[in-house]
């Protein structure tokens, strides 16, 4: 590790730095196909978290999030509860803030008027009015599925994977990973506050870009995009997603001398 990151390991390490609880957060590895791309976003080098990281949509998890159960369609929360290795009810929250998140930080929106559709064009006044009451905080997920007569669409979502940020760092999440496909009709949007940069990528130009040096990521977002090189299409990946081992990771800090080292077990 280098810069501010190293610094704060080492004062971890030595002991001048306390713990602090990881806050629940989700994230959604959103792909589209010809050829296989994943939609990612460059966070504002002002922000207190993750500053000029590429990064997938997401955010943490509302407590408002998991009242969405009259809305729900899909697999139980149960179901996600078992592959991420947490209680129904944050699961619930988990697969809600995700589908929140990405619709407030790329307009895309994994929710229908039934079981079997999903809506479509999402970049009217209307949506994006409604878009910036979510971001805002003004309105609330379950309000805003019902008013519009919508479902969530949990079975659109396929757990990935599931990490938490290292003990040293002032700002934690407890971070749940999707893996959704772009619904027909839709498009993303560069419109979230969060991000001044956003680009569909090949997963292994990503990967080619961070080996550079050109592009920054946390090690969860870089070792997705890799684990993503193995898959052909967006299909194959939301199979995968089924069978896949899911692990929680919280990464460690190795001192030697005066270097910090990130390690993953």
């Amino acid at each position: 590790m280098t810069g501010r990151m190293a610094e704060t390991a080492l004062e971890y390490a030595r002991g001048s730095r306390t713990p602090v609880a990881p806050r629940p957060a989700s994230t959604v590895i959103l792909l589209r196909d010809a050829p296989l791309e994943v939609y990612l976003l460059r966070r504002q080098r002002t922000m207190a978290f993750a500053a000029g990281m590429t990064v997938f949509p997401g955010g943490r998890v509302d407590p408002a999030d998991s009242a969405i159960a009259d809305s729900w369609s899909g697999p139980p929360p149960s179901v996600f509860a078992e592959r991420l290795g947490c209680s129904a009810e944050l699961a619930a929250a988990y697969v809600a803030a995700a589908v929140r998140e990405t619709f407030e930080e790329s307009g895309v929106l994994l929710a229908g008027p039934s079981t079997e559709t999903v809506v479509g064009d999402t970049t009217g006044a209307d949506w994006e009015a409604d878009r910036v009451a979510l971001e805002s905080g003004e309105l609330r997920f379950a309000d805003f599925l019902h008013r519009r007569g919508l479902l969530l669409r949990a079975d659109l979502l396929g757990a990935w994977a599931h990490w938490i940020t290292p003990e040293f760092e002032p700002k934690r999440y407890d971070t749940a990973f999707f893996v959704a496909a772009l619904p027909a009709g839709q498009v993303t949007r560069d419109v979230t506050s969060e991000s001044d940069q956003v680009t569909w990528i090949r997963p292994a130009d990503a990967v080619a870009a961070v080996d550079a040096g050109e592009v920054l990521m946390l090690p969860p977002t870089y070792l997705c995009c890799r684990d993503l090189t193995q898959y052909d299409d967006v299909k194959s990946i939301l199979a995968g997603a089924g069978d896949r081992e899911i692990r929680t990771i919280m990464p460690t800090v190795r001192i030697d001398g005066d270097q910090a080292y990130l390690e993953t077990t």
